[in-house]
């Protein structure tokens, strides 16, 4: 009521104000959907049974709605066989069930190669 004559003024408690605004902010984080990166790390001597368990945890994870970070770790010689970890890569991706997309790329660190994929919209 700005426009009373004469103007109405509120008095209220400070501390009760801010608490009520701080509740509010509160179940507004609530609310918020959090997404984490999940990790899953696979070796060049994993087998196929293992990389379908890891597949089906990749699913699990995808479905929840959190991005996941597929690492091939690589030890010593294994850094120079490129060609044999990406086919490697791209058999464990073939093994996961749900539907995804590469956020990142295969790119090439220090201790192997990661990429970092999330469900299809």
């Amino acid at each position: 009521m700005p426009n009373t004559d004469p103007p109405i003024a509120k008095i209220i408690d400070f501390g009760k104000y801010l608490y009520q605004f701080e509740k509010q902010e509160r179940q507004k984080k609530v609310k918020t959907k959090k997404t984490e990166v999940k990790g899953i790390r696979i070796g060049i001597k994993t087998s196929r049974h293992d990389m379908e368990t890891k597949a089906k945890q990749t699913a699990k994870f995808l479905k929840d709605g959190h991005k996941v970070r597929i690492e091939v770790i690589l030890r010593g010689r294994e850094k120079s066989l490129q060609d044999f970890v990406r086919s490697k890569v791209d058999e464990f991706l073939t093994l996961i069930p749900e539907k995804f997309t590469e956020d990142q790329p295969i790119k090439r660190g220090p201790r192997g190669i990661s990429l970092v994929i999330s469900k299809m919209k």
